[in-house]
């Protein structure tokens, strides 16, 4: 039998969204995120060089995020979806569409969706294949 841990019930349907977003499993969710809490510092520092911050603005609302050129993730860091991890910009951006708007279609295509939050206003898709 494997081990447990106890959460609240908004802490654990909060786990089950970003595995359901993120085509995963809670365990792995739970497993990533102690992951990154556990990263010594060296590592922490290059592995967030290799982060690029994002940001759309749906629905009146910014939210901000991480992109990861090495495993294509984004992490949201604002708003109601904080601390969600979507494995690819696509996801990511479907969880804003359907958090926002859960009455309209929630495809979009995340590389034209998120935007560079670096002051060039250029589209993710801009560095999708830069190194």
């Amino acid at each position: 039998m494997s081990p447990t841990i106890e959460v609240d019930e908004q802490t654990y349907r909060s786990i089950e969204f970003a595995a359901s977003m993120g085509g995963t499993t809670a365990g792995e969710v739970v497993a990533r995120l102690v992951k990154s809490a556990s990263v010594p510092a060296a590592a922490s520092k290059e592995n967030e060089e290799r982060k690029v911050g994002v940001y759309v603005d749906y629905e009146g609302h910014r939210t901000r995020g991480n992109y990861d050129r090495d495993t294509k993730r984004i992490d949201i860091t604002s708003g109601p979806l904080a601390g969600q991890s979507f494995k690819t910009p696509t996801g990511a951006a479907r969880a804003v569409v359907t958090h926002y708007k859960p009455g309209v279609n929630p495809n979009r295509n995340g590389w034209s969706f998120w935007v560079l939050d670096d002051g060039s206003g250029g589209l993710l898709q801009t560095i999708r294949h830069s190194p």
